[in-house]
């Protein structure tokens, strides 16, 4: 997600107290741009600029380090559990994307084996998820990542249900879209950039994900689809396609289903195959999915497929010939680098669907494994196990109201405990109608061995252990004090005062935390 940053004022840029400003060593002052040493140069003696380009250069060799530095203090990506994003590929995947940093993926003319490699991907993913061989021919393109691709399904569903009712001579005002109270904030962006109205099919204390029924009685004339999530990304469950598509037919309802299979497109053709979820179902017209989460690439990349070229109308498709070849383009940006497609095929013609199948069985059982581990010390799951869902662990501790459950701390204070001890963990407050339910969740990504499984455990259990011996006041105290100083996001000063505490959002009328996709 990209944040929007303020520009600062001048009295903001320096924020060093006077006395320290006043301050005047006589110190060797040579006037060198670089010695032997990185740290001997006086680029160490000098703040890194942060707020205007300066005048002169400096050696790459200071800049490399300078910024390498400071990127030191960055968290470690394999103790990120909040996160689905890849944070492993093999060498030489890595050295094939950088050897494509310079490539122009949208320049088709001088880099037509990099086009044909998406086409490739396309075909294979195509494949995977079922899409049907006649009529005009399943059709689909990369993207730069599920939210690029979510953007685009949804307008291609508007377009056709704004075609046909405008054929019909029928109002073409008010579109909606019928989607569950947890979906990612993309979706809320699509409605809301793409004027869309939201009909919410919200969860409950148990229940968290849509209700066929309950979707399909939400479509009305203006429903222009219904987005169904193969893994929701609180809980990791996989919502029912095939009921809601089987609804839709036994009603005679002509609605498009999309299906948001960002996290879950990866995982369910390896772990659970005979799952109806894609192209299979009738109603299913267009599924995303996210090549830098379950696809196993470094990020930016998704994908989105139509079963049918009709899906896609011809009026959003650009023919262009800007540099030299024509082509024809269903994006929301132009120019992009062609490594992400690259990693993508890698890792599709690496592994094969053996490799796919080996890794999401490992992450199932690791899953399954923290799942157990979880229950016994006396966590309530909230996630699916043994592939029901995504390789992921929802959890939370019992009901405050269980006369066994005595305790002063809740979800949020065992997740800045963790981030202490150097882990992310998230907490969350569930979507709407959940009785205001926290939870946490730790994602099973391709690096989490049991090894490191096992570890997490242990120190799960050890601040539990600190916290029970902790009273009300003291948990307070140190969970404001870790707000504030050892989590980032206590410190962030991105964020303009203008755009804090928005109300348009689900999570701003219902207070439901944004999860981290």
């Amino acid at each position: 997600m990209v944040h929007l940053a303020k520009v600062p004022h001048e009295s903001e840029v320096n924020e060093l107290p006077e006395a320290i400003k006043k301050i005047n060593l006589q110190l060797s002052n040579d006037d060198d741009n670089f010695t032997t040493s990185v740290y001997g140069s006086k680029f160490a003696a000098e703040d890194l600029p942060k707020h205007e380009m300066p005048e002169c250069e400096m050696p790459k060799e200071i800049a490399y380090r300078m910024i390498k530095d400071e990127l030191s203090l960055d968290g470690n990506p394999m103790l990120n559990l909040a996160s689905f994003v890849t944070t492993y590929m093999e060498e030489e995947a890595e050295k094939l994307m950088a050897e494509s940093f310079s490539k122009n993926f949208i320049d088709y003319e001088e880099y037509p084996q990099s086009a044909d490699i998406q086409n490739r991907c396309v075909s294979m993913i195509g494949r995977l998820f079922n899409a049907p061989s006649d009529g005009e021919g399943a059709v689909g393109t990369s993207c730069v990542g599920s939210s690029e691709a979510i953007m685009l399904a949804v307008l291609a569903m508007k377009k056709r249900w704004k075609n046909k009712r405008a054929a019909a001579g029928k109002s073409t005002e008010h579109p909606n879209i019928i989607m569950s109270s947890a979906v990612q904030v993309c979706w809320e962006k699509a409605t809301r950039y793409f004027e869309v109205d939201e009909k919410l099919v919200y969860c409950t204390p148990d229940r968290f994900v849509i209700d066929p029924k309950e979707t399909v009685d939400l479509v009305d004339e203006n429903t222009i689809g219904i987005c169904v999530i193969l893994g929701t990304t609180y809980t990791g469950e996989y919502e029912d396609v095939k009921g809601v598509n089987d609804l839709l037919v036994e009603r005679g309802l002509d609605v498009p289903i999309h299906v948001d299979a960002a996290s879950g497109g990866f995982v369910a053709p390896f772990v659970v195959p005979d799952l109806e979820w894609d192209f299979r179902c009738e109603q299913v017209v267009s599924i995303n999915v996210s090549g830098h989460k379950y696809g196993l690439v470094y990020p930016g990349v998704g994908w989105v497929l139509w079963r049918d070229a009709k899906f896609l109308p011809q009026e959003l498709v650009f023919n262009i010939n800007y540099l030299g070849a024509d082509q024809s383009s269903f994006t929301l940006n132009f120019s992009k680098g062609a490594s992400q497609v690259i990693g993508q095929y890698y890792q599709l013609i690496r592994l094969g669907k053996k490799g796919y199948r080996a890794i999401m069985s490992n992450l199932t059982r690791t899953a399954d494994y923290l799942s157990s581990a979880l229950e016994a010390l006396g966590f309530v799951i909230m996630s699916k196990k043994s592939g029901e869902g995504l390789p992921l662990v929802a959890f939370r501790l019992p009901d405050p109201a269980d006369p066994d459950a005595e305790r002063e701390y809740d979800e949020f204070a065992l997740a800045h405990k963790l981030r202490a001890r150097g882990w992310v963990v998230p907490a969350y407050t569930m979507a709407p109608h959940t009785d205001n339910l926290k939870m946490l969740r730790v994602v099973v990504r391709e690096d989490f061995t049991k090894n490191r499984c096992d570890a997490l455990i242990t120190d799960i259990r050890y601040c539990q252990q600190l916290l029970d011996q902790l009273d009300k006041e003291s948990i307070k105290r140190q969970e404001e004090f870790i707000r504030k100083h050892a989590m980032n996001s206590g410190q962030a000063k991105h964020n303009h005062p203008r755009f804090r505490k928005e109300k348009h959002s689900i999570q701003g009328k219902h207070g439901k935390t944004h999860s981290i996709c």
